[in-house]
């Protein structure tokens, strides 16, 4: 099996499932509500926080592999719109498994030759680190969404 499509399965599980840890962000975020999505616990980063912060990502890599230049600072990963509404929190969460579809479906496309190279730039490291680097993060925000959706569930 080539490593693009090994990697790609690996980003996938992540985002829809299969994955070791039994979780993943279309299965946790499919019952998180706007109300929800929006509230602070305590002085941690909101659902919805969370959420543009892995999909600030995703989406930055993606323009990436669809030939655009890399536009991502990290100072701007937690800058998002506000949401008002249930169907804007549902057409956001919807745009990030668009997102992450395209993302797995491009990933796959990639040579087999490219994931030692650099990715844009020497100082970013190479490609597979940058593409592991994200499933890590989704991962590890993930849990913090878990937890704070716990936290949230058990409040009503």
């Amino acid at each position: 099996m080539k490593i693009s499509t090994q990697v790609a399965k690996h980003f996938r599980d992540v985002f829809f499932g299969g994955n070791w840890t039994a979780s993943s962000v279309q299965q946790i975020l499919e019952s998180v509500t706007w109300e929800q999505a929006t509230t602070k616990v305590y002085d941690l980063n909101t659902i919805c926080t969370l959420t543009f912060h892995i999909h600030y990502y995703v989406a930055a890599v993606l323009r990436v592999f669809q030939g655009e230049t890399l536009q991502a600072k990290d100072a701007h990963s937690f800058d998002h719109p506000e949401l008002n509404s249930q169907a804007e929190w549902d057409t956001f969460i919807a745009t990030v498994l668009a997102d992450a579809t395209m993302f797995s479906t491009a990933l796959e496309q990639l040579p087999e030759d490219c994931f030692d190279q650099p990715f844009t730039d020497e100082k970013y490291g190479s490609y597979y680190r940058n593409i592991h680097g994200i499933i890590e993060h989704t991962h590890y925000h993930l849990g913090q969404i878990s937890l704070i959706k716990k936290i949230l569930d058990s409040k009503t």
